[in-house]
């Protein structure tokens, strides 16, 4: 077992280096940041998170909404937002975040892929435009490689290999074109204490604090998903609210060592799980212990990779990631229109507002007032009359709450009525104030007419609500 969590974890840590180096570039930071941020958060959530065989490290999710920070506002700026999302990952762990993990359909999630996909790509562009020629058929040649080599093998990480081969193609042949090292230092040592140079006012809270709450929230979104994936496959559960306030802890000290910040990867946590079998802490710990050596016994070599393989990697990244089945024409035209409407738009607010957590949260509000749309439409009315005459009966089904029992009040003839009047509830259930205030609204049209009526059929906690706010909105 021990063999087994030690080389799962010597594989996922090779499969970490070209990725934390390629987000780095997507973050506008040194390849060292992204890989100092990898070893970092894998060691340190090996022995505080709450699902045992996650792998935290640099994650493109991260890297797209913190990239604008280090461009703009340099470098100190850029580990204060990193810190400070760890604060407000720390906060919302707290305060159970975990658990609202389940107020987000699965169309918000698919968008929120699937624009995380498109930005992933889209962010390779700077690195295929002015640029030598060359660089097209390496790119060619590394996506290839990717492809056929699960074809292969499954043992060695397909981008490892691509990563290797085309970087031996361009020594070999010795070809110019832009390297690893020409995007900054690579790390030399261990990670040194970094505390930001930055004036700690409430002005400079408002600058970073949109980016750290945007990293703090795509971050637990996507490292919460990961350990929901990991215990299905399992078979065994995970405690997400300590995995929540430890993705706080680990950006923190990924941030006070010069990190770049990240979460769960999804991608490495699955060579580790599924392709290798990893099951326990050691495997996460082995993965960043492996990947600092490596990086710093070969940072030499790690100079040389070429862009154009890691761009490769990231093409290959951005196609995986994309859900392709939610736009196939049969899902789509299988899939109820409510759905694929809050899909796109997921995806249209994150490219839109270039923050992916906006784009989450406003897929969930259009979510919710589709939802409440539907719902609304169930609620009917059914009137019956008494065969003397002398009174009338209304049964009431569905739910009741501020968007079906605003239109509730129309539903009643108050002048063709007899003079007993009675509401069947037995049926609907009470949400809310909403629904209080209408059954109010009813009782008095009715009282201004000289007619009487009954409410039954009310549910315990029906009749305990309009109990306790009948009468009190006038």
């Amino acid at each position: 077992m021990l063999t087994r969590e030690v080389l799962a974890g010597l594989v996922v840590g090779l499969a970490l280096i070209p990725e934390a180096i390629a987000f780095s570039v997507i973050a506008g930071v040194d390849p060292k940041v992204g890989l100092f941020s990898s070893f970092i958060m894998a060691v340190s959530i090996a022995f505080l998170g709450g699902r045992p065989a996650m792998v935290t490290a640099a994650t493109g999710a991260v890297a797209l909404v913190i990239a604008p920070v280090a461009p703009t506002y340099g470098m100190d700026y850029f580990i204060a937002t990193v810190i400070l999302a760890g604060v407000f990952q720390v906060i919302l762990g707290v305060l159970g975040v975990a658990k609202l993990m389940r107020f987000i359909p699965r169309s918000v999630m698919v968008g929120f892929v699937n624009a995380l996909a498109i930005f992933v790509f889209s962010s390779q562009f700077p690195q295929l435009i002015d640029v030598p020629w060359l660089v097209y058929p390496l790119v060619a040649l590394g996506i290839v490689v990717m492809i056929v080599m699960p074809r292969i093998t499954r043992i060695v990480p397909a981008p490892l290999v691509s990563v290797i081969i085309v970087t031996a193609v361009v020594l070999t042949m010795g070809l110019t074109v832009p390297t690893v090292g020409d995007q900054g230092e690579l790390p030399r040592s261990l990670p040194s204490l970094f505390l930001p140079d930055i004036p700690w006012t409430w002005e400079t809270f408002g600058i970073i604090a949109p980016f750290a709450l945007g990293v703090a929230l795509v971050g637990l979104m996507e490292s919460l998903l990961t350990a929901k994936l990991v215990d299905e496959i399992t078979d065994t559960h995970s405690n997400k609210t300590r995995e929540s306030w430890a993705q706080g802890v680990a950006n923190m000290l990924s941030g006070f060592f010069g990190g770049m910040g990240g979460c769960a990867v999804i991608g490495q946590t699955m060579i580790g799980v599924k392709a290798s079998g990893a099951r326990t802490r050691i495997s996460t710990f082995c993965a960043g212990i492996f990947l600092f050596v490596l990086v710093v016994v070969f940072g030499d070599f790690v100079g040389t990779i070429p862009m154009a393989a890691l761009v490769a990697v990231m093409i290959m990244v951005a196609i995986g990631a994309f859900d392709w089945h939610s736009v196939k024409p049969s899902t789509l035209k299988r899939m109820p229109k409510s759905e694929t409407f809050v899909m796109v738009a997921t995806v249209v607010l994150v490219l839109i507002t270039h923050n992916l957590a906006i784009g989450v949260v406003g897929g969930v509000l259009v979510a919710s007032v589709l939802f409440v749309r539907r719902v609304a439409h169930f609620v009917s009315v059914s009137r019956t009359v008494a065969d003397d005459g002398e009174s009338v009966t209304y049964v009431v089904n569905g739910e009741l709450f501020f968007a079906s029992s605003n239109d509730l009040t129309t539903l009643f003839s108050y002048t063709e009525d007899p003079s007993r009047v009675v509401v069947d509830l037995s049926g609907s259930h009470i949400w809310d104030a909403s629904t209080v205030a209408a059954l109010d609204a009813i009782e008095t049209k009715y009282d201004a007419l000289g007619k009487t009526v009954q409410i039954v059929g009310m549910n315990e906690s029906s009749e305990r609500m309009r109990g306790r706010l009948t009468g009190g909105f006038e």
